[in-house]
Order: structure tokens, then C-alpha cells, then sequence
């Protein structure tokens, strides 16, 4: 029972305190402006420039938190409210994309790793689920263990994205600081927005790990009976 509520509440309880964290973070320093009043994409323009990424563009995208770095196209998608924000958060932001232009630009391994993973993780969530529940009903547990591994990359794909997104918070935070977007007495709260923003992706790996583990023991539990 005690081993169930852990994985109910990593499931559950979890996922959700972090995106309340988040938003919180987001919200409370999203009405803090910085001391340069630079613009989210005037943020993310100087620090391309600044490390030689003139061919990657900066393009206004809709709604909250949607910004992301494309790779394939070589450009930062900022949200409107970073795009267009003076604030701590839409700096933050708006640093953390370009920390992932520049992290392209290095052929850092770990994003090279995840990238190469997108199609096999997508594919392992999407069939993963049938096979391991196909495998139970039809007491076929060759075909229940052949979908644990796919959800196997799946979770892989999770942790991998760990590395990657600490990098570009620390390559963000460098970045803030050295171009001069923030002072030394910003950076304290700039992180917060940082590190909250952080604990998404390790909540989603922690679920992830819980439902592979979950998995595993199910399997072991029939071949048991």
C-alpha cells in the first residue's frame, strides 16, 4: 500500500507542484523589469550576436510558455509575453532558447543524443502502451516486455533532456551576466525563474522512471504466478 501512494503521488502530485512552481515563478517575476529594460527578443538577439549566430532567427510565437529552439530551422521561438517583455522572466527565458541555438552550434553530445532519440521516443510512447497491455490480455509476455522497451526510450529520451536543459540554464545564466543584461544583484532571481522552470523536466522523468518501474515489476509479478 505505502509502495503505492509513493508512485500515485510521483504521478500525480508531483508533475503538478512543478508546474505550479512554474507558473508561479513565472507570474511573480514576470512583473519584475530588468535594469537594462531589454526586450525578450532583444535578450535573445545580443546573445546570438554575441556569440556569432546571425543565421538563427527570432520569431513571435502564441501562447504562455511555448518558447522553444528549433533546430531544424535554426531559430528561437519566444511566446508574446517574453518576446515582448522587459522582465527578469521573459530575459530568463528568452536566454534559456538561445542557451539551445548555441548548444547546436557546439554540437553539444547530449542534445546531438536527444535529437537523434525524437523519432524512437515518439514512436515508443505511441505503441507502448498497446503492446504492454496487449501483452497482459493475451497473457503474451514477450509482446508486454517488447513494449516496456519501447517505453524503455521513451524514458530515455526523459533523462537525456535532463542534461540538456541544465546546460542551457547555466549557459543562460553565464550569458545574462557576461553580455550585461543583468546585474549581480538580478542574478539571485533570474535562477529561481531558471531553476523552476528546471523542475518540469525533472518531474517528468521522475514519473517516467515510476511507470517503467511500475511496468517491469507487473511483468515480473505475472511470470511469478
Amino acid at each position: 500500500m505505502g509502495a503505492y501512494l509513493i508512485y500515485i503521488a510521483l504521478l500525480l502530485i508531483v508533475p503538478l507542484w512543478a508546474q505550479s512552481r512554474v507558473k508561479s515563478t513565472y507570474k511573480k517575476y514576470s512583473k519584475v523589469a530588468t535594469s537594462s529594460m531589454m526586450t525578450g527578443a532583444q535578450v535573445a538577439r545580443k546573445i546570438l550576436n554575441d556569440n556569432g549566430l546571425y543565421d538563427v532567427d527570432i520569431h513571435e510565437t502564441k501562447g504562455m510558455l511555448t518558447d522553444h529552439y528549433d533546430p531544424r530551422k535554426k531559430a528561437v521561438f519566444l511566446s508574446s509575453g517574453i518576446y515582448h517583455g522587459h522582465s527578469m522572466a521573459a530575459s530568463a527565458v528568452a536566454a534559456h532558447e538561445v542557451g539551445h541555438a548555441i548548444q547546436d552550434a557546439e554540437s553539444y553530445a547530449f542534445l546531438r543524443f536527444r535529437s537523434a532519440l525524437v523519432p524512437v521516443a515518439n514512436f515508443g510512447s505511441n505503441i507502448s502502451f498497446f503492446l504492454i497491455l496487449a501483452g497482459f490480455l493475451m497473457g503474451l509476455t514477450e509482446l508486454a516486455i517488447l513494449g516496456v522497451v519501447f517505453f524503455g526510450a521513451a524514458v530515455l529520451f526523459q533523462l537525456v533532456t535532463l542534461p540538456v536543459e541544465f546546460d542551457a540554464s547555466n549557459r543562460a545564466m553565464a550569458q545574462l551576466v557576461s553580455s550585461g543584461v543583468i546585474r549581480n544583484n538580478e542574478e539571485r532571481d533570474t535562477k529561481k525563474v531558471l531553476n523552476a522552470a528546471a523542475m518540469t523536466y525533472v518531474a517528468a522523468a521522475l514519473v517516467a522512471v515510476a511507470e517503467l518501474i511500475r511496468f517491469i515489476l507487473m511483468i515480473v509479478a505475472s511470470n511469478q504466478e
